[in-house]
């Protein structure tokens, strides 16, 4: 697909979301401070099917207040489970954050649930069940129809929250909103693995930049690997695109290894951690029953091993 065309889509896509925000502060900040990256853009390159928009933002203000805003949204109009009775508590809270040194870290926080949904368990789908296909029913869509994607889902507002998790908020028609990391492009593509994800838009300047490495990987389908925070998350990621028909070199593997034996797995903090970006949702349970265990700092890798081939 041409750029020209990425950059329309990108456009019309983060207006008609933008439109929908009712707080007009808000509104000024998201319109100002937002970037679009990872997949979206990739996907769109391959005239493959994009499975949801990732926005970002550069400043700690305009995520902590995006992230109140569609908590806010979501508590007003919870599912039954977390309904009027205050069963679950959902906020947003803020703390240091131990891999930005400086940085103060945005978090989702649903209590001794860890996930919520505003469509019961359908409500999020792993990551690995998204079907591979052909954009081109979705660029005439958003292109030369946004009014009429906007009243599919008459018994609900467009964009309104599905999902929550500690570091991301999934709205319906396709856009994730990504709390947990913040900054200009550069430095959120720190915390990426693949280089072929690393093309972005941004709000202010209104256009797509691409970066020649990141079209080379794109164009041979080749995996290569930049390091990252979450080297664990890195092995998911590969799984899936092998199954889509990339490829991976033994040195880019033993690029992840090297960096992943910096990480102590048999801490549930850093375990859970590592986890960040795979599916939180997925590893939930696993992580609950691990902190159930008694001890909540370290696991023994064998249980670790027993509890794994239990639930998966």
């Amino acid at each position: 697909m041409k750029l020209k065309t990425i950059n329309s889509i990108l456009c019309k896509k983060f207006d008609s979301w933008v439109e929908t925000i009712t707080d007009v502060e808000l509104r000024k900040q998201v319109k100002g401070n937002t970037i679009c990256t990872g997949g979206a853009i990739a996907s769109m390159l391959l005239n493959e099917e994009i499975n949801d928009f990732d926005f970002y933002f550069r400043d700690f203000e305009t995520t902590l207040a995006v992230a109140k805003y569609y908590v806010g949204k979501f508590k007003a109009n919870p599912p039954p489970k977390f309904g009027s009775g205050g069963e679950v508590e959902i906020r947003v809270d803020t703390k240091p954050d131990t891999e930005q040194t400086g940085k103060q870290r945005v978090i989702v926080v649903v209590k001794s649930v860890g996930v919520a949904s505003s469509e019961g368990e359908e409500g999020y789908e792993y990551f690995e069940s998204q079907p591979d296909g052909q954009a081109t029913e979705y660029v005439a869509q958003v292109l030369d129809n946004v009014e009429e994607e906007k009243k599919k889902k008459s018994e609900k507002p467009t964009y309104h929250p599905r999902f929550l998790s500690a570091n991301a908020i999934s709205l319906s028609d396709d856009i994730q909103v990504v709390v947990r990391f913040y900054g200009e492009p550069t430095e959120i593509h720190t915390n990426y693995d693949y280089v072929h994800v690393t093309n972005f838009w941004t709000s202010w300047d209104r256009i797509v930049t691409v970066n020649q490495a990141a079209l080379l990987s794109l164009m041979n389908k080749d995996l290569r690997y930049v390091g990252s925070r979450y080297p664990l998350c890195s092995l998911f990621r590969m799984r899936k695109f092998i199954g889509r028909g990339w490829k991976i070199t033994a040195g880019q593997v033993l690029k992840i290894a090297v960096n992943l034996q910096h990480y102590n797995l048999l801490d549930i903090a850093v375990l859970e951690e590592q986890l960040t970006g795979v599916d939180v949702a997925y590893f939930n349970d696993l992580i609950r029953r691990l902190q159930e265990k008694g001890n909540d700092t370290s696991v023994d890798e064998a249980y670790l091993s027993e509890l794994i081939d239990k639930l998966f």
